[in-house]
């Protein structure tokens, strides 16, 4: 599969690779692939996976501070629109992303207001995350699953608090450690902090 067919936007040619020479938005969607890295995960990512992979959030090219600060604790990384979608690229590759797509799935339910809408939401987190018949079933206990059951009946804003609650301790202590230690974010690192020189 060439990138021609895995992106619709223009690639810049092999032989004319520069960072960031197509666009600043920095996010594992981008088609630029800014390092040899985040291109062969993404790559390999999208041949084993055949669902296809929702876009992600909008954001900016992050500082080499905000970079660092993801390393200083969890809280920072999942503040940062950029840092939720390099994090959201290492779970691809741990085939764990539907963590996080989950985990902004309840963020955006929290945000809605009118009742229909709350229900439909609901109910497509539901049988996306929740159900056992999903093939992106996140992992909860049967506490956890007992009182989204419940809620269900009359689903709100905050029926899966509990739920998105466990998945971030989750990502917290299981893969986030890993994520600081991995290629993709140190080569991300590395990155930003040679573009700063440079400039």
């Amino acid at each position: 599969m060439s990138r021609h067919e895995t992106s619709p936007a223009t690639v810049q040619p092999a032989g004319n690779h520069r960072p960031n020479a197509c666009c600043f938005c920095w996010c594992c969607c981008c088609s630029c692939s800014w390092n040899e890295d985040r291109e062969r995960a993404w790559r390999a990512s999208r041949e084993t996976k055949l669902e296809t992979i929702p876009n992600c959030e909008a954001c900016t090219k992050p500082t080499p501070e905000e970079v660092r600060g993801w390393a200083q604790s969890f809280d920072k990384l999942m503040k940062s629109p950029a840092g939720r979608n390099v994090f959201r690229e290492f779970l691809r590759t741990e085939y764990s992303e539907e963590n996080m797509l989950f985990w902004l799935a309840c963020e955006e339910l929290k945000t809605e207001c009118n009742k229909h809408t709350i229900d439909e939401k609901a109910r497509m987190i539901y049988e996306d995350y929740i159900s056992i018949l999903s093939p992106k079933e996140v992992s909860l206990d049967s506490r956890v699953r007992e009182v989204i059951n419940r809620k269900m009946q009359e689903p709100s804003s905050h029926t899966f608090d509990d739920a998105q609650l466990q998945i971030y301790t989750l990502m917290h202590r299981d893969s986030y450690p890993r994520f600081l230690n991995s290629a993709i974010y140190k080569s991300l690192l590395q990155s930003v902090s040679r573009s700063s020189s440079e400039s």
